[in-house]
């Protein structure tokens, strides 16, 4: 088993770092991945550490990427990062910013819409980490104002919904390049998301490959079975290497569960390996 898309705490995942680094101590390769911070990344290892996993064990991030004309959601993710690379928590910075700034124009829409919820109440679900607006959902519910965290994405928070605002997103190129001053390999998520058109996704890999990315989550645990093979195929044809990714949040997502399973995994992870020795990764 491996998995190298997980979210903990630190962002908006319901598992600690710790608790992550025990679920997944038998994975042959694991990465944490918080959205937009590298917060609990020391934690994980120095979990992992003390459990005596031998295994790799990888710091790493995911971006929110503008995701250019035509396209859908593209999130990108850095992965065997060296978390303390000075240029990258500049970068963090500002889009940490943009992210503070949009919550609380959404906290404004909400309560314009009579469904005023507290930034402290909305920081109390997020235990400390990013604020992300699947803290906004739980204090939703908690207050009365939405049946679950699925209803209160579909009424106030989803890109489509009465409350959502839109946040700073770097371009593609900006964030392969933090990506690889911090040592990390870049890797387009779930591109599922990014487009379900095949001639897009060719186009869009072929470019994204002239700017640097590394790779393409090819293996993503809410792939339809078509998807896989077409991303599998797509990903070699532009010559990116490929990884295997739950998007695991806990019960922020109970339908995701934990690992992914791959053929030869050894075959499969070695172009991703390649990628981040090129890039100086010190966590192989």
């Amino acid at each position: 088993m491996i998995d190298l898309h997980v979210h903990s705490t630190a962002s908006d995942g319901t598992y600690s770092p710790e608790r992550l680094a025990e679920r997944g101590r038998a994975f042959s390769v694991m990465a944490l991945t918080d959205h937009d911070c590298t917060d609990g990344c020391e934690r994980f290892l120095a979990a992992c550490r003390e459990l005596g996993v031998q295994r790799t064990r990888l710091p790493g991030i995911e971006l929110s990427v503008d995701p250019g004309e035509g396209y859908g959601q593209f999130h990108m993710l850095g992965i065997g990062i060296d978390p303390d690379a000075p240029n990258l928590e500049a970068f963090l910075r500002r889009i940490r910013a943009g992210r503070v700034e949009r919550n609380a124009r959404m906290l404004e829409k909400l309560a314009a819409l009579g469904v005023p919820v507290d930034e402290d109440e909305v920081r109390r679900h997020a235990g400390g980490g990013i604020v992300a607006r699947p803290h906004m959902a739980r204090a939703l519910v908690e207050k009365g104002f939405a049946a679950n965290s699925k209803d209160a994405f579909d009424r106030f928070l989803g890109p489509n919904a009465a409350a959502y605002v839109p946040r700073y997103r770097p371009s593609p190129s900006e964030a392969i390049e933090a990506i690889h001053a911090a040592h990390g390999a870049a890797v387009l998520a779930h591109p599922r998301f990014w487009s379900q058109d095949e001639r897009m996704l060719a186009d869009g890999f072929a470019r994204l490959k002239s700017a640097g990315l590394d790779g393409v989550e090819a293996v993503y645990q809410a792939n339809m079975p078509l998807e896989t093979p077409m991303h599998l195929r797509l990903a070699h044809e532009a010559g990116l290497a490929v990884t295997a990714g739950s998007d695991f949040h806990g019960s922020n997502k109970n339908s995701v569960s934990l690992g992914m399973k791959v053929e030869d995994e050894a075959a499969f992870l070695a172009p991703l390996f390649e990628a981040l020795a090129k890039r100086g990764c010190a966590f192989l």
